[in-house]
C-alpha cells in the first residue's frame, strides 16, 4: 500500500523529467506516483506516454482537462491535494529539476512520522557535488541536521502533511498568481505547524531545468523581460 502521493508538474524538459522519475521509481519507499503534463509539446508528451509504464508513473495530461494555458500549478496543487485527502496520504512534490535518492522518501516519511506537528518538509537542494545551492543557499552555513524554519520552503522537494492538507484548502490560492511554495510555507505556519529542512537528506537540484526559460532572468534579464512582454510567460 502506498505510503505518500508523490507528484512531478513538467514543462517540456523531458530529459531531465525522465531522470527525475526513474530515480523516484527506485525508492525504497510504496508511492503513489503521478506526473502532471501542462502543456508540454506533443513530441514531450509522447515521449511520456511511452515511458510510463516501464518506469511506473501515471501521466496526467492537463490539456485533456482545462483550457487554461500553462503554468496550471495551482491546478495541479488542487487536484493533487483532493487526491491525497481521498487517500489519506501526504503529498510530496518532487519537481522536474530534481534527482533523489533511493532512501529520500524513506526519511522524510521516518521524520514526517515520528512529527506530528509537521506542516511541510524540505529536502535540502544540491549541486551535483553535494553543495548546496539555490533555493536553500540561505541555509547553507548551518551546522545543524535539522532546520526549524518559518521562512518559505521550496517545493523542489517538499512534502506536506496530511493535517495541514485538512485544514487548508488550495481552492482558496490565488488565481492570479503561478508560483506558492511561499504562500503555503507561511500558511502552514500561520495554521500553527511547524516547517523543516532536512540537512543531512540532499537532493541533487539543477536550478530551473524544469523551467529552461526562467534562467534567462539571471543570464539574460533584459532579454527575459523583453521576451515576457512581447510572448507572455508561457512563451517565454
Amino acid at each position: 500500500m502506498a505510503k505518500v502521493l508523490v507528484i512531478t508538474p513538467v514543462k517540456d524538459s523531458v530529459a531531465t523529467t525522465l531522470e527525475t522519475a526513474m530515480a523516484i521509481s527506485t525508492s525504497s519507499v510504496t508511492l503513489d506516483y503521478k506526473i502532471y503534463n501542462d502543456f508540454s509539446e506533443e513530441a514531450t508528451r509522447k515521449t511520456l506516454e511511452e515511458n510510463s509504464p516501464f518506469i511506473g508513473y501515471k501521466l496526467i495530461n492537463l490539456e485533456d482537462i482545462t483550457d487554461t494555458p500553462s503554468p496550471n500549478y495551482r491546478l495541479i496543487l488542487q487536484m493533487a491535494q483532493k487526491e491525497a485527502l481521498e487517500k489519506n496520504l501526504p503529498l510530496l512534490i518532487i519537481e522536474s529539476d530534481v534527482v533523489i535518492k533511493k532512501d529520500t522518501v524513506e526519511r522524510m516519511m521516518a521524520f514526517y512520522d515520528s512529527h506530528p506537528e509537521v506542516g511541510l518538509i524540505g529536502a535540502i537542494t544540491t549541486d551535483e557535488s553535494g553543495r548546496v545551492n539555490f533555493p536553500y543557499l540561505k541555509f547553507r552555513n548551518n551546522k545543524e541536521h535539522i532546520i526549524e524554519t518559518n521562512r518559505s520552503l521550496s517545493f523542489c522537494c517538499t512534502l506536506i502533511s496530511t493535517s495541514f492538507l485538512k485544514k487548508y484548502n488550495f481552492s482558496n490560492l490565488d488565481s492570479s498568481k503561478d508560483w506558492f511554495d511561499t504562500h503555503i510555507s507561511y500558511k502552514a505556519v500561520e495554521f500553527g505547524y511547524k516547517n523543516y529542512v532536512l540537512m543531512d537528506v540532499p537532493v541533487w537540484h539543477r536550478p530551473h531545468g524544469s523551467r529552461p526559460w526562467k534562467s534567462m532572468k539571471y543570464k539574460n534579464p533584459l532579454r527575459y523581460y523583453l521576451n515576457k512582454f512581447l510572448y507572455g510567460k508561457d512563451r517565454i
